[in-house]
């Protein structure tokens, strides 16, 4: 099992530093339904890398490692196909940087944020943690390389939760400030909004990169 914590770690914490996900977070922390909102959210993106993974672990189930105990031929080339995929998702980010004192476009969804209840939080969340375009290569890789290590079912349960939380501390942050800080919690998640609003390009391009290379570096390895 600690080899599969050692493989999807660097995964789990690429899928904590969502910038717009947290953004998402801090807004909904501004509503009338504050906390409930809030953690809502935090519990459907939760649930919605619980799911993806599992799927991923369903299907993959069948085809573990070969008979020699090394990672089957399929494992290295999904993370040859989803680390050129990282990579051409960083260029893309990089493109779309913002320039001199342009303020960056936010998605149009956020703009009704604001009259979200608990439900439709929850099912933001679910969204933005299962299918977002960053988490969904970050999850099938992570699942893939915990059914590649062959280890028990309820194992890779364990390291899949475990992935889970880790992948969800981002946007668990601005509630724990909420919580934590009281009358200072508006102006602190304020402030951390528009950073993050201003380098979601910048760090999501640096991190896409890195995490790119990680999972393309394991895919050359694992077909040499």
């Amino acid at each position: 099992m600690g080899q599969a914590i050692g493989q999807i770690l660097p995964l789990a914490v690429s899928a904590a530093i969502s910038p717009v996900p947290i953004i998402a977070s801090i807004l909904l922390l501004m509503t009338p339904h504050g906390t409930s909102a809030g953690s809502a959210y935090v519990v459907g993106w939760l649930l919605g890398l619980i799911a993806l993974g599992a799927i991923v672990l369903l299907v993959a189930h069948p085809a573990g490692p070969t008979s020699d105990g090394e990672p089957a031929k399929w494992v290295s080339l999904l993370k040859l196909a989803l680390g050129i995929l990282v990579l051409l998702a960083a260029l893309r980010q990089w493109r779309s940087r913002p320039h001199g004192t342009d303020e960056p476009p936010t998605p149009k969804w956020m703009g009704t944020i604001e009259s979200f209840g608990v439900a439709k939080a929850f099912a933001v969340g679910l969204f933005l943690g299962a299918l977002n375009p960053k988490n969904i290569p970050l999850t099938i890789t992570a699942a893939a390389s915990i059914a590649a290590t062959g280890i028990g079912n309820g194992s890779q349960a364990v390291v899949l939760l475990f992935f889970a939380v880790l992948g969800t501390i981002g946007v668990a942050a601005p509630l724990g400030i909420y919580v934590a800080t009281g009358d200072r919690a508006a102006q602190l998640l304020e402030g951390l909004r528009h950073w993050l609003l201003r380098n979601n390009p910048v760090i999501m391009t640096v991190l896409l990169v890195v995490i790119g290379s990680k999972i393309l570096g394991d895919a050359i390895t694992g077909l040499s």
